[in-house]
């Protein structure tokens, strides 16, 4: 019979660091991760921390914000300016969110609010744990390659298999993406909110289900969420669950995206377009992580990860009074710029390669070839739709292509309507006759348009024109082209329904798509 080594048998228990003046709440800590089979040093002060941090190594560190002769903030610089790898978990008073949004934007893992729920206590530390363990394997299954690289590249390395995998699918190795992936890397190491911001089209999910598959909840689920495209008052029982019969309809029991998306990621897209009736229980249910259902008594405690999502300018929402500004706080703790595509234009050959890999794959077609002549022609092409303009292009083109190379119709991809063009030549003889004739004759007012005999199908087809102009523009993104026309999402897709407006996605609006 083999025996295994004591390592592979019983892997050595966490050690954890337990950091609070109070006696009393020092030792219920002690003792509630003691019972969890942890291995548990305690200190009253930022000083006695210290002489345990320098004797040895922890997994996860639980600090008190005020302690007697400092910060708690003390303790995760330091961690982090000596890249030491103790996850931090800081216990901040009830109603303190500057602190714990300062704590997690200087490096803590996540965050407790006193008096702590000690179900959530247990999970926060294991969750700690879990990440600082993963982190430990991690540089093992970095690849080969990885070394050498040189600038950021072996930070976006070290990573877990799905977490590889999911920085693969953001294409590219310009600059500005090897920067995102960078980041990716680094922030999907902790708990903090992070927003994503970007321009329609430029992959947000896509970089949120990285943040996902590159932290220690990619095995937990990740839910994504358009907040504009559910309606109004089906917000809070589509966010927090209902009661069997806590409305007309509800035959039994429903989980909200919160239960959901437990242990796992929850991805708000367009949250910018969330109410603000609707953002101030986002807001609770994020402060508290805890959410009741509609027709519910007793609050579900959820332990999610909030990443968001906007193309607006969230300071400008602020201060137009349309987006709350603590809960941008609260969102905004970490924040992701995704670049246009203008802005890495050196993407592009990746970018059509895998888009047309992709294409080819569905439609069961062998992979046309794109020329270097016609790369040239999309690199001038404005692409303001950014990487789905670019994929709605391949898409019409890979439909129409009727040989082994590729043609695009730049032309007709985008025709926007002519602004006045007969205003320069018209106004150019008008010039002409003022000086030529002293007192020009008053010339005769033009015939008014007649008048429609129906109108509201007249109507209807300037507002069909609009629409169908705006979409054009924007590469059929009905997220940028409502934001044109100063219009939600969910006002363009029903208009676009009415309408009867076909889209290349083959639907009539009518459907909740993700449109970024």
């Amino acid at each position: 019979m083999s025996s295994l080594p004591p390592s592979a048998a019983a892997p050595r228990p966490a050690q954890i660091l337990v950091i609070d003046d109070e006696p009393d709440l020092r030792t219920l800590y002690e003792l509630t991760l003691l019972r969890e089979g942890y291995r548990v040093e305690a200190a009253g002060s930022v000083s006695e921390a210290w002489q345990h941090l320098e004797a040895g190594r922890f997994d996860a560190v639980i600090t008190d914000m005020r302690l007697p002769d400092g910060e708690g903030m003390e303790i995760i610089h330091r961690i982090q300016k000596d890249q030491r790898s103790e996850r931090c978990v800081v216990m901040t008073a009830y109603g303190s969110a500057e602190n714990a949004v300062e704590a997690l934007k200087a490096g803590a893992f996540d965050y407790l609010t006193k008096p702590v729920d000690l179900k959530q206590f247990r999970a926060v530390v294991a969750s700690a744990v879990q990440a600082n363990r993963a982190a430990v394997v991690v540089p093992q299954k970095a690849p080969p390659q990885a070394a050498g690289q040189g600038g950021e590249r072996p930070d976006v390395l070290a990573v877990t298999r799905s977490g590889a995998t999911a920085l693969d699918r953001l294409v590219g190795d310009s600059d500005p993406m090897r920067l995102v992936k960078s980041r990716i890397a680094k922030v999907a190491r902790g708990m903090a909110p992070v927003l994503v911001r970007g321009e329609s089209g430029t992959g947000k999910e896509l970089v949120a289900r990285a943040v996902h598959g590159c932290s220690q909840r990619s095995e937990g689920p990740f839910v994504a969420v358009n907040c504009g495209a559910i309606p109004e008052n089906l917000l809070e029982a589509e966010f927090f669950g209902a009661k069997k019969g806590s409305y007309t309809g509800s035959s039994q029991d429903r989980d909200g995206y919160f239960q959901a998306a437990r242990d796992g990621t929850l991805f708000l897209d367009e949250i910018g377009d969330l109410p603000l009736a609707m953002q101030s229980k986002l807001l609770r249910a994020i402060q508290e992580r805890s959410v009741r259902a509609i027709g519910s008594t007793q609050e579900d405690a959820v332990d999610v990860r909030i990443v968001s999502a906007t193309h607006k300018d969230l300071h400008a929402e602020v201060l137009a009074g349309r987006f709350r500004q603590d809960l941008f706080y609260r969102l905004n703790v970490i924040e992701i710029a995704v670049p246009a595509l203008r802005e890495r234009r050196e993407d592009l050959p990746a970018l059509c390669t895998a888009l047309l890999a992709r294409i080819a794959q569905d439609g069961g077609l062998p992979v046309p070839r794109l020329s270097d002549a016609l790369l040239q022609r999309l690199a001038q092409h404005p692409l303001d739709g950014n990487v789905r303009e670019l994929e709605n292009l391949l898409h019409r083109a890979v439909a129409l292509n009727d040989g082994d190379e590729l043609h695009i119709d730049l032309m007709g991809a985008m025709t926007p309507m002519p602004a006045a063009p007969r205003s320069e030549s018209a106004e150019a003889p008008a010039a002409v006759a003022v000086a030529a004739v002293p007192a020009p004759a008053v010339e005769p007012k033009p015939a008014p348009p007649p008048l429609p005999s129906d109108l509201q199908a007249w109507l209807d087809q300037q507002e069909r024109e609009i629409l169908v102009r705006a979409l054009h523009e924007s590469g059929f993104n009905r997220t940028a082209a409502a934001a044109r026309l100063g219009m939600s999402l969910r006002q363009i897709r029903y208009r676009i329904a009415r309408l009867g407006i076909s889209t290349p996605n083959g639907d009539d609006g009518a459907t909740a798509h993700a449109d970024d």
